[in-house]
Parts: structure tokens; C-alpha cells; sequence
């Protein structure tokens, strides 16, 4: 059996899977470029998701699953993939922790302040009467109760914050003391003072965080996105910031990446903007495969119970 990487992996791990796994033929190659031609007969590929395309998947011969070593999927050539009957599966999970430290760092940042204290340290400036404000007490929004969403809300009781989630089901989730629905969505939208969006990218979730949703939010409120950069109506949110009717927004994600220079957004006092990386962590890979491993058993063993199996028709 045949597996190619179009993701480079680290050399120890490459090394563990060819002493774990003899009998499979592994084939590492840096990119889908260098992957082509053995992905043309190949029976598995592990990607991270970035480099399919249509094209690609109606030239495969052999290919019964697919292993993407991200979560992100709004990307991949779906209906091209549910043509050939592929198996799809991602790492689902993975980011979480990095993701949910990231998220109430960012909190913490604006709640005591740290860039202006960063700057008075910079140019030696005593200053005490720089208002600082505690975590502890207030709401926290997560639009997107799902692995991460779940993990931040984990974090953010440790601080006593009331959490409030947005799933589609409605269905209670752990760490969450509530969860509404897009029907009722409002409510978390009035409520919190700091708003997460976790929001994938898909037809229903882009453009979804608009001029009226911005309206709803308290004008103290702190919009913090980590999902996907095409869920926001960007105009609308530099609107909200420029009228008040937000207090602050950190960005790691955009609909066009890398924000270009000279971006209206780089400007903005109260904007704090990182270069999607709140999922980054030096654990990524080893997590990764750990999920690649469990479904390469069941694979093997010509099971079903697939962990993060993808439902090709929702493209999640």
C-alpha cells in the first residue's frame, strides 16, 4: 500500500512511522508539485489541504483516503472528492490548546493594557494612571462551541468569566455555563465583552459577522477573530471600530493574507493584529499524526470509526 506526503514532516517522525508501519511503502515529498506522480497510483495522501485541486483528484487512479494534517478545508475540491467515493478525514483538535492560550493572552493584553505599557517602558515613561481592568466577572462570547471554542471557554472559567457558545444544535457543551443558536444569537452578541469567533469558512458563515452584528455588541466589547478571515464583512468592522460601536479588535486571520501594506487596518489604534498564527505550536505535527496513526489502524483493519471523518456534502 501506497502513502504519499505532499507535507513536509519532521525527520523523526517520518523515521517512526517507517519502523512503525514496514509494510506500507511511504513516499515524502516536499510539495504536491514534487508528490504528482506518485500521488497518481498512490492509495492514501496526508496533506495539509492547501494544495488539491480538481484537476489533481480526477487524474488519481487509486486514492481511497485522504489524511489532512490541518482543520482548515475550505480549500479542497469537494465535489471532485465525493465523485471518486475518497475517504476524507483532518486534525480536527489540534489547535486547541495553542489557540486557547493565545486567545486569553490576547484578553489579558487589552484588559491590563500591555501595549501601552510595552511603548512607556520603550521611552521610559512612569506613568501609573493607565486604567487596568480585570477578566474576572465578565462574559465571554464563543461563536463556535466546537474543540477550540470549548478549550478557550475551559480557560476563561479558570478566570471566573460567565461563557456563552454558539453551536447549531443548541445541545449543552462542557465549560460553557450557556449556548445559544443563531436564533437566539443576539443574546450572546448583547451580553459578552469579549467575542471569540472560531467560525469556519463556509457559504453560511461568510460575510456573517456584519454591520448588524457589530451593532449588537457592547460598545466595550473586544472582538478577537481566530477562525477564518472570510466570516468577516471587513468594511463593516473597520466601520465599527472608526464609530464606537466596538472598543477594540485583534485580527490573526483575513480574507486576504498577508494584509497587505499600507492596509487601512495596520493603522488603527484599536486594532491588534498577529499573522495567523494563534494555531502555530511546536506540538502540531507530533498531534497530527498521533490522529493519522489512530485512522491508518482502522484503515488498515478495513474499519469505519474514522476520527474526524468529513462529511463531503457540508465540507466539514
Amino acid at each position: 500500500m501506497k502513502v504519499v506526503f505532499s507535507a513536509r514532516l519532521k525527520s523523526n517522525i517520518k523515521a517512526k512511522l517507517i519502523t512503525t508501519y514496514p509494510e506500507l511503502q511511504f513516499h515524502f515529498l516536499k510539495d504536491i508539485d514534487e508528490a504528482i506522480n506518485d500521488l497518481l497510483d498512490a492509495d492514501i495522501l496526508v496533506t495539509y489541504g492547501e494544495d488539491l485541486t480538481t484537476e489533481i483528484i480526477n487524474q488519481v487512479k487509486n486514492l481511497k483516503w485522504i489524511m489532512v494534517i490541518s482543520a482548515g478545508l475550505d480549500q479542497m475540491p469537494f465535489e471532485a472528492i465525493q465523485k471518486k467515493g475518497i475517504l476524507v478525514t483532518n486534525a480536527r483538535g489540534i489547535h486547541k490548546i495553542p489557540m486557547a492560550e493565545y486567545t486569553m493572552t490576547m484578553i489579558l493584553q487589552i484588559a491590563r493594557k500591555t501595549k501601552q505599557l510595552i511603548y512607556n517602558e520603550q521611552e521610559c515613561i512612569w506613568d501609573r494612571t493607565i486604567p487596568m481592568t480585570e477578566i474576572y466577572g465578565s462574559t465571554l462570547g464563543v461563536l463556535g462551541a466546537g474543540a477550540i471554542g470549548t478549550q478557550i471557554a475551559k480557560y476563561a472559567k479558570a478566570f471566573n468569566m460567565k461563557t456563552i457558545g454558539l453551536n447549531q444544535s443548541g445541545q449543552t457543551v462542557e465549560n460553557f455555563d450557556e449556548i445559544v443558536t443563531l436564533s437566539n444569537l443576539d443574546k450572546l452578541l448583547r451580553e459578552s465583552d469579549y467575542i471569540v469567533s472560531v467560525l469556519p469558512s463556509t457559504p453560511k458563515t461568510n460575510g456573517m459577522l456584519n454591520k448588524s452584528m457589530f451593532a449588537q455588541m457592547k460598545k466595550t466589547a473586544v472582538f478577537i477573530n481566530i477562525g477564518r478571515g472570510q466570516t468577516v464583512v471587513e468594511q463593516d468592522l473597520i466601520a465599527a471600530l472608526e464609530e464606537g460601536k466596538i472598543a477594540h479588535a485583534v485580527i490573526d486571520v483575513f480574507a486576504k493574507e498577508p494584509l497587505p501594506k499600507g492596509h487601512r487596518l495596520w493603522a488603527m489604534e484599536k486594532v491588534t493584529i498577529t499573522p495567523h498564527l494563534s494555531g502555530i505550536s511546536m506540538q502540531y505535527q507530533p498531534r497530527a499524526i498521533e490522529i493519522f496513526e489512530k485512522n491508518l489502524t482502522t484503515f488498515l483493519d478495513g474499519g469505519k470509526d474514522f476520527v474526524n471523518m468529513i462529511d463531503l456534502t457540508k465540507g466539514y
